[in-house]
């Protein structure tokens, strides 16, 4: 189908963007790579008198890395992070992630920002902002304000961005230790059936620090803080790892689809995530 018509703006600045989005109010809605808009638009399921594409805003692209700390730019699209090599070093598990995402083709136009603040419970990067204990920065007309991941996701497509805000940046730590991304899906460029994001770090035999998230197992990315307490301090035994993994199925709350009815994706939820914390043990 053929999207409605709409006015279409470029801005050159955050500034200019909000001022936009303020004057225009709920007919107004800003686009970065526009993978989840445009087909939204297209079905009509979006009607839309203004849009405003953020990709001229220099400041909202790119990748920083200060010390510890990352900070990816809105706009940064997921080939490019793929591309970096310092976000290599700093964060691999986000490479193995985007590596993951739909095909080349959307990789490099489909941009961070778009794939966390839209609120879609299949994209994978909200889950893995979580697992890396992230931290969004918007910014709108009374100022700049920064939301934790794990606080940032409401319902399926609500969020605690306000509708005249902007994602500016994506901040987290660099994590040390193990990690893993593994993803169950159909076919190449679906969404997933189940995946799940897995930082391990180790002093010794003993797990000093874990971290576990899921992707489309519910209607918001799932931070697993039973399934994570459990390892945290232990010897990552066998049993341990069987414990950690039920107590993360038990967070699930799948719908039934197209991908399988509920019990095969908590089957499917079962393997990914022991998978993924073999993986990020190996790896620490």
């Amino acid at each position: 189908m053929i999207p409605a018509a709409f006015e279409y703006h470029r801005p050159n600045s955050i500034d200019d963007a909000i001022k936009i989005i303020v004057e225009h109010g709920d007919e107004a809605r800003v686009i970065a790579g526009g993978h989840s808009l445009i087909p939204m638009m297209k079905l009509r399921m979006a009607d839309l008198s203004h849009l405003v594409d953020l990709q001229a805003i220099s400041e909202l692209k790119g990748i920083n890395i200060a010390g510890n700390i990352v900070t990816v730019g809105a706009t940064t699209t997921q080939h490019e992070m793929i591309a970096s090599k310092e976000l290599a070093k700093a964060a691999p598990i986000i490479v193995e992630a985007a590596l993951q995402i739909a095909d080349p083709q959307v990789r490099y136009v489909g941009t961070i920002g778009g794939n966390v603040a839209n609120g879609d419970p299949g994209n994978d990067m909200p889950g893995l902002m979580q697992c890396l204990d992230a931290t969004y920065t918007l910014v709108g007309p009374n100022g700049s304000r920064t939301v934790a991941a794990r606080d940032f996701y409401e319902a399926a497509y609500f969020t605690a961005r306000e509708e005249e805000e902007i994602l500016t940046s994506i901040s987290f730590s660099a994590p040390s230790g193990g990690y893993a991304y593994e993803k169950q899906k159909r076919k190449i460029g679906d969404y997933a059936t189940a995946a799940a994001g897995v930082l391990i770090t180790k002093e010794g035999a003993t797990c000093s620090h874990a971290s576990i998230a899921l992707t489309n197992l519910g209607d918001t990315p799932i931070y697993c803080e039973e399934a994570t307490a459990i390892l945290n301090g232990s010897d990552l035994s066998a049993d341990v790892l069987e414990a950690a993994t039920v107590a993360a199925v038990n967070t699930c709350d799948p719908g039934e689809d197209n991908r399988g009815p509920i019990e095969f994706k908590k089957h499917a939820a079962k393997i990914v995530i022991l998978r993924a914390i073999k993986r990020a043990i190996e790896r620490a």
